[in-house]
Order: structure tokens, then sequence, then C-alpha cells
């Protein structure tokens, strides 16, 4: 029997790396080793930024997600110097209103606008991380480039600067301007303010009037920036010093071409400043009370009752509506129904359009005038009174 040839191992063939696969996992280690870099500068970004924001502006909003302070504080880190630094060291302080209504955008838009900040977006994106764009208030204040954006914002929060705003509208008797004071924010009260209103002092007269009973009509509409600390005195001289600057050497010499003097001129400039709803009304009203005048008649203004008739609890209004015929027959001296002629003065404080239309009247033959039926303060003008009573409401 043979024996057999002994067989020779298997020599196993070398395999060798696939250069694709080699790649791939050399692609792996790179990927995993940026993982952890962008990893480690997330974690770096969500416990540096923040607390480098801290630093540089203060703690964050409460109501501030993680993902929030990070992202605003990017921001104003980008914007630190925009913000930390004042647009004008030299700059003076100047006033800036903060409206009623106005959003924090438009706040930020305006302070831009007037200089005092860098850069509107910045800014309220402090106010929002530092918490602030719910707390800027409605107010007068004092603001100069020579303070930083922070330094602003904080300012805004204050709702009590140094001075207040305080308005009068066209047609308000003296009685309901002194009841804006308790919630003006002026220290004066109603009563100190009236007692100067019915018994002014020569200083307190408007230029060229000598003898005066009341303020009554020269306490001019508009807006007023005032001391907090004003006294009734300094309060009044503005709203009188105002009413002076209003008449023009031209106006003067048209209520002397209507034979009108000052306390004449204001008197007739107040009914028609009660009377009238639309302001383009003004001198045509006007001239039906110089026509009225001319011929004798009494003016029958509802205004002067209403001024005569005073507060009227029920209605908590000073202007009673609707007028009763009663009424009508109120003995007063401002009452036009019962008095011919104007009354003894003024019976609201008429704006400027109401005083140039006591100068410049339009020329019209109308004896009459009554509201139209449509609600849109429009009045009918008539010449005849049965053109009047045509013009009533059927």
């Amino acid at each position: 029997m043979e024996k057999a040839a002994p067989t020779q191992p298997l020599k196993r063939k070398k395999i060798q790396p696939n250069p694709v696969s080699k790649l791939i996992g050399l692609l792996t280690v790179v990927f995993f080793i940026l993982l952890c870099l962008t990893l480690v500068v997330i974690a770096a970004a969500i416990f540096q930024i923040p607390a480098q924001v801290a630093r540089d502006f203060g703690p964050p909003s409460p109501a501030l997600t993680l993902q929030q302070r990070v992202l605003y504080g990017y921001r104003l880190l980008a914007n630190k110097e925009n913000l930390l630094t004042p647009l004008d060291p030299q700059g003076r302080s100047r006033e800036f209103e903060v409206g009623l209504g106005e959003s924090v955008s438009e706040v930020a838009y305006h302070l831009e606008e007037n200089l005092l900040i860098a850069n509107a977006e910045a800014f309220r994106t402090f106010l929002v991380y530092a918490g602030l764009d719910t707390g800027v208030q409605a107010g007068q204040y004092q603001l100069s480039p020579a303070m930083n954006a922070v330094e602003i914002a904080h300012t805004l929060q204050d709702a009590v600067p140094g001075a207040v705003v305080f308005n009068i509208l066209p047609g308000w008797r003296a009685e309901e301007i002194a009841d804006a004071l308790p919630t003006s924010g002026l220290a004066i009260t109603p009563e100190a303010f009236m007692a100067l209103v019915n018994d002014p002092p020569v200083s307190l007269h408007p230029s060229g009037v000598e003898t005066l009973s009341s303020l009554e009509g020269f306490l001019a509409p508009g807006s007023y920036s005032l001391e907090r600390e004003a006294t009734a005195e300094q309060v009044l001289t503005a709203f009188v010093n105002r009413f002076d600057e209003s008449l023009s050497p031209d106006l003067l010499q048209a209520f002397s071409n209507q034979d009108l003097d000052l306390v004449q001129a204001v008197t007739l400039a107040s009914i028609v400043q009660r009377e009238a709803v639309l302001e383009a009304e003004q001198p045509l009203i006007a001239s039906v009370f110089y026509n009225r005048l001319a011929n004798g008649m009494r003016l029958e203004s509802d205004p002067t009752v209403q001024y005569a008739l005073g507060y009227i609890a029920g209605q908590q209004t000073w202007w009673k509506n609707p007028l009763s015929l009663d009424d009508l027959q109120y003995d007063s001296v401002y009452n036009t129904y019962v008095y011919a002629g104007l009354p003894p003065g003024p019976i609201s404080n008429p704006g400027q359009s109401a005083l140039r239309a006591v100068g410049y009247p339009a020329e019209t033959g109308y004896f009459f005038f009554r509201a139209q039926c449509d609600g849109s303060g429009r009045h009918s003008f008539a010449v005849t009174f049965d053109e009047h009573l045509n013009n009533d409401c059927r």
C-alpha cells in the first residue's frame, strides 16, 4: 500500500485594507473630535457667555430661558461698545418724552433718532435681556447723550421725572383744568388753583388788561412741561404767558377792527369755541354772532347757559346736555337767552383757531345755525328764522 504524499499547508492570501473603509474610519474619528469640540464650545457658551454678560450688563431677566440668555448675551457682547459707550460724552441734557401707548421698539427708535443712543435694536435687546422692556413708563425725562444706553434704559424705569406734562384742551373751563390737577403729578390743589383764578393778582393779568375779576379765558390750551413742585401762581403764570405769546400784533389789531377790546374778543371766542365742533366752522359761527350783535339780537347761545348752570352732578359734567326750556330762562348775567350782548366774561378757554375766527370772521348774512342731524358735528346755517325752522331734525 502506497503512502499518501504529505499535504502542504494552505497559504492564506493576505487581505489588503479597503481604502474606502479606511477613509470612513478616519472621517468618523474626525467627526467625533469635532463633535466633542462643538460640545465643548457650546458648554463654554452656556456657562461663560452668560457669566461675561452678567459682569458687563447685570443679571438677566428670570423670565428668559437658558437658550434666550445665550442668544441675547451673544448679541449684547457683539454690541458692547454701542451700549456701554456714551454717544457724546460732552452732550447736554435735553427733554425726551415717552408717549402713552408707545411700544419699546418705538421708544428705542426715537432715542436713536434723537441721537441719544447709537443702536435702537441693541438697546431693545438689552431691555428684554434685563427685563426692563415692560417697565418703560410714559412721561417726560431729562436725558443726555453723555449717558450710555444702559443708564438711559434704567432712567426710563423712573415714572417720577422732575417735570410732568399737563394738557389743557380748547374749550375747557377753569374748573375742568382744576379737576385734572389731582392726577397730574403736580403738587398744587384744585382749591389753591381756583382761588387764584377767581381773584388773580395784577402780576397774573394778561398783558394790557388792568382790571380782571377772573383768569377764565386766558389759560391758553396746549401741552405744558411743569415742575412737580411748582406753585399755583407759577403754573398759572405759564398758562397766561402762553396766552400772551399767542396774540400777534395783527390779531390784536383785528380785534380792534371789530370794535372789541381783548376781554370782549376772548369772551366771544370762548363762546365760538364751545359752539363749534369743527374748526372749519368757527369763522361762520363767529359771523352769526357778529350779525346778531349788530342787529340788536340776543346771542341765545346754549354754552352760555351751560356755563351759568355750573356742575351737573347727575350727568357728572360742567356742560349740561340737553338743556330744558326752564334752563334757557335761568337768571344769570351769563345767560344770553335772557340778557342781550356779550356775557361779562369768557365762559371757557378758547384755542388759537377760535381767537382767529373772532378776529377774522367769515362775511355772511347768517343769523341762525343749528346742528345737523347726521351726528357729523356740522351745522346748518340760515338767514331767516323760517329757514332755521326748516333745518330742524324731523
